[in-house]
């Protein structure tokens, strides 16, 4: 018996990631032109350039692919380094945060996840929380933490640090997001983004800084 050595692993194990990715980018496109709906295995298939045969020995269905798809958000979203130092002031610490939180939902392709997910949300509510969970409400309580950390050295007063951080998430969406998610206007400027935040900021501090 032949045992494989570790450098012929090591290439194996790279194109069968590279295969995967290829696929993927495949599967974001079609999702993206055709909806979760419209979107076939054999769509797919010629988008990502490999047999049905290939595609299936990877993902068991569009279910599967699609929630690999939501797998690579949620990665995203978790490397984009929000400095939530507790040390740091809280006006400097929010506006870098909402900029970098706008940036994250405003990027090219960026609306493409949310609007597939709110779309088959009814009909597949464990996908719709799982995407909440890792996404979403990751942000709010790593923001929620953070103001807790200063509520408690008394620089803030607020008593639901949930809430607040919710607020502001919202605050620093507002007029840029829901347009940008629908297709209404092309993703907002970096000037733009930073006007938002900046109000967004003055407001929270206006409502949550201690008297």
């Amino acid at each position: 018996m032949v045992v494989p050595g570790r450098e012929h692993l090591h290439v194996v194990q790279e194109e069968d990631s590279s295969k995967r990715r290829q696929i993927l980018d495949g599967a974001r496109k079609v999702f993206m032109d055709l909806g979760f709906d419209g979107a076939s295995m054999g769509e797919i298939a010629r988008a990502a350039q490999v047999s049905k045969g290939t595609l299936y020995v990877y993902f068991a269905d569009k279910c599967a692919l699609f929630e690999a798809i939501l797998e690579q958000e949620a990665l995203q979203h978790g490397q984009v380094a929000f400095n939530f130092d507790p040390a740091r002031d809280v006006e400097t610490t929010l506006k870098d945060f909402g900029r970098a939180y706008n940036r994250l939902l405003c990027r090219p392709g960026g609306g493409s996840a949310i609007r597939t997910v709110m779309a088959i949300a009814e009909r597949m509510p464990d996908l719709g929380r799982r995407y909440y969970a890792r996404v979403l409400d990751k942000s709010i309580n790593r923001l929620s933490d953070y103001l807790k950390a200063h509520a408690a050295a008394g620089d803030l007063d607020i008593d639901d640090c949930d809430l607040a951080a919710s607020q502001f998430m919202e605050l620093c969406k507002a007029s840029l997001f829901l347009p940008f998610v629908f297709q209404a206007a092309p993703a907002p400027s970096e000037e733009r983004m930073s006007e938002v935040v900046d109000s967004a900021t003055r407001m929270f501090l206006a409502a949550y800084r201690a008297k």
